[in-house]
């Protein structure tokens, strides 16, 4: 079995990678039967040099590999027929934008496995960069704050080496009073949540929240039935609301009428409530003055989410009034942060991070014969078609 890391080649240049040299190594070591080379790149967060002081080849060619390894979707003309691919294709929620990579892998008969389709036996995400998002997307919503307010100034995160960096810089700025709010306690809540702990902030209860004024920043971290409700007013389980998300109303408005900065990190499913809505933010109660939104689900569940952002221009103004962006420091603006490659800003945290949870839950499945399942569940195309799992992508490729 021969792995093979691919330079990255989408535009803007992603510098993450699958796996750091050490963890490269690692794998070496512990499977013997495997061999490994990384194509040669110019861009990667690790030098050519990093990985070949670790006796790992580098090479301008890959086409020997039976397996490749990217982050970003590969351009059509770069995929090498006939082998198997990871990477994030964004074809799984019928992206038009990506229709042809789908067409194209199925007419070079490439299996590809999609980084977002790696679950377990419950169809839970195993791997992936949602907690990189969460860190960076905490310290971003905090630097909009300062900028808005003109209060204090942080270096933009894409400039500093990692998260330590990050919480080194949140850690010498006074924070007013302040009052965060997180929705979510997956990956990206975590992130946000890990964040927020290292620079002390103080965690309080809902109701304390909601209800108690502090002399310090406070954060509450909300899961999905803190800030949903059933419309008929029964108190039922998680369960339910994720089998019957259309049964529900958002319940957040009580949290918008406290809460000075709100970070996203929800998972949220196409026939859910949206969360923070135009009224909420039309509102002579809304005290809202930042929305970090690290989910950035374009016309989503986040009304003043109008587009996404980017790393170069983070940050727009949102008029609630008009529903339409603004300049950031109008002063009835809303600061929006809505960057949706959040993790490539720490892309060495990131890579490390990534690369561990893939050693642990998708290469021991190369040498196990996939006894859990994980590669047969991730597997997209298989000899030119779909598999059964993601047959519903076939009006998708027939362009239907």
């Amino acid at each position: 079995m021969k792995f093979g890391i691919i330079k990255e080649r989408k535009n803007p240049p992603d510098r993450r990678v699958v796996f750091a040299p050490n963890e490269l190594a690692r794998l070496k070591q512990l499977y013997h039967e495997a061999t490994v080379a990384v194509e040669s790149s110019d861009i990667r967060i690790f030098t050519d040099i990093q990985y070949k002081s670790l006796g790992i080849t580098v090479t301008n060619d890959v086409s020997d590999c039976d397996v490749l390894f990217g982050v970003k979707e590969v351009p059509i003309e770069n995929l090498i027929s006939d082998k198997a691919y990871f990477f994030f294709s964004h074809t799984i929620k019928k992206q038009p934008y990506n229709r042809k990579l789908l067409q194209a892998i199925l007419a070079k008969n490439i299996e590809l496995y999609d980084h977002e389709t790696i679950v377990n036996s419950h169809n839970q995400r195993l791997i992936g960069f949602g907690k990189y998002a969460g860190i960076v997307g905490v310290y971003n919503g905090i630097r909009a704050f300062g900028i808005k307010f003109e209060l204090f100034k942080l270096p933009k995160a894409e400039t500093l080496s990692g998260k330590e960096a990050l919480i080194t810089h949140l850690k010498r700025i006074t924070l007013p009073p302040l009052k965060f709010v997180i929705t979510g306690t997956g990956k990206v809540g975590t992130g946000a949540k890990e964040i927020l702990d290292a620079i002390k902030i103080k965690e309080v209860t809902i109701d304390n929240y909601l209800t108690k004024n502090y002399s310090q920043a406070v954060y509450v971290q909300l899961d999905v039935l803190d800030y949903n409700k059933r419309k008929d007013g029964q108190l039922l389980d998680y369960t339910d609301f994720y089998e019957h998300p259309q049964e529900y109303v958002s319940d957040f408005e009580k949290f918008t009428k406290v809460t000075d900065v709100y970070f996203t990190g929800h998972f949220h499913a196409n026939a859910a409530p949206v969360i923070l809505t135009r009224e909420m933010l039309q509102s002579k109660d809304c005290k809202i003055k930042v929305v970090a939104d690290i989910s950035c689900d374009v016309n989503g569940p986040i009304a003043c989410t109008l587009r996404s952002s980017t790393i170069e221009e983070p940050l727009y103004g949102y008029f609630p009034g008009e529903n339409k962006e603004v300049d950031v420091f109008h002063p009835a603006a809303i600061v929006v942060m809505a960057v949706d490659n959040l993790p490539c800003e720490i892309p060495k945290d990131a890579s490390e991070g990534f690369g561990e949870l893939f050693m642990e839950h998708v290469i021991p499945a190369f040498f196990n014969g996939d006894k859990d399942g994980i590669l047969h569940r991730a597997k997209i195309t298989e000899n030119g078609k779909l598999t059964p799992r993601f047959s519903y992508l076939q009006d998708y490729v027939d362009g239907k």
